[in-house]
């Protein structure tokens, strides 16, 4: 389980913000996702109760997620497709050619405060 690894980075990173911007009580963290990223929500939050609570400034906060579609771009067709659903083969012209263009984010989208 990677995400306590990831939730100690996140608690890093919004002390760093809270500090340059004076705050004294982070009320929630908005995460984006990726579909395709490896981290699981469910195991990202459980790991946020935990760590965040030990921390005066994110005690009682939530952590919130946005899952962010995973989406594969063809270099033969130029279309765009679902990558869970289809892979890394194109559905419309079957080419292996392709990249992944969003859906592997992992990133702090907004630090709510009181």
């Amino acid at each position: 389980m990677h995400e306590l690894g990831i939730v100690f980075y996140i608690i890093r990173d919004v002390k760093q913000a809270a500090a340059e911007h004076h705050v004294s009580h982070v009320s929630g963290v908005v995460m984006d996702i990726g579909e395709v990223s490896t981290v699981v929500p469910e195991y990202l939050t459980d790991c946020w109760r935990w760590a965040a609570d030990k921390e005066e400034l994110l005690q009682g906060s939530a952590l919130k997620v946005n899952t962010i579609p995973a989406v594969t771009l063809c270099g033969d067709c130029r279309r765009e497709y679902e990558t869970v659903r289809y892979g890394k083969t194109c559905p419309h012209c079957h080419s292996e050619n392709t990249w992944l263009l969003r859906g592997n984010e992992v990133e702090i989208k907004e630090i709510e405060v009181q």
